[in-house]
C-alpha cells in the first residue's frame, strides 16, 4: 500500500504527509504536499510520482469552507450506513424481487437522512451547504408518502 510506503519513507514517528492536512488553506496544503513529495523523491521515486498524481484528489476537500473540512475527511458515516444496510439485508436473507430490496434500502436511506438532519452539529446541513451551490433555491425533494 502506498501510504505504508510513505510512512516508512518519512523515517520519523509522524508520517510527513500528515502535515499537508494540517494547513489552513488550499494553497498552503498544496505547497506542503509538494514539499513532502520533493523530500521523498530521491528515496522511492515511484512513491513521489504517486504523490504527484494523487495531489488533486487528496486535497480536493480543501476547496470546501473550513467548517466543512473536518466532516469531509472521514468516510465513517458512509461506512456506518453501508454496514447498517448490510446488517438489515442479511436479516431478511432472500428477497422475493428487486423491488423489495429497493424498498428496504430506500427506507434505510430515508431513516438515515432523518437522523443526519436532526444531528446538526455532527453532519453538514443543507443550510451550510447552500452557499456552495450555484442554485440559490437549494432544497430537498418532497418524499412521496
Amino acid at each position: 500500500m502506498p501510504w505504508r510506503m510513505l510512512e516508512r519513507a518519512g523515517g520519523g514517528s509522524s508520517p510527513p504527509y500528515r502535515h499537508g492536512f494540517a494547513q489552513d488553506d488550499a494553497e498552503a496544503a498544496r505547497a506542503q504536499w509538494r514539499r513532502v513529495a520533493d523530500q521523498i523523491r530521491p528515496k522511492p521515486p515511484k512513491l513521489a510520482s504517486f504523490l504527484d498524481k494523487a495531489e488533486t484528489d487528496v486535497l480536493a476537500y480543501m476547496t470546501f469552507p473550513a467548517a466543512h473540512r473536518a466532516k469531509l475527511h472521514s468516510t465513517n458515516p458512509i461506512e456506518r450506513l453501508n454496514g447498517e444496510i448490510k446488517r438489515r439485508t442479511d436479516v431478511v436473507g432472500i428477497f422475493p424481487n428487486e423491488e423489495a430490496i429497493m424498498r428496504l434500502v430506500g427506507a434505510i436511506l430515508i431513516e438515515q437522512n432523518d437522523e443526519w438532519a436532526v444531528q446538526r452539529a455532527r453532519y453538514m446541513t443543507l443550510e451550510t451547504i447552500a452557499p456552495l451551490s450555484d442554485d440559490p433555491t437549494v432544497s430537498l425533494p418532497a418524499v412521496a408518502g
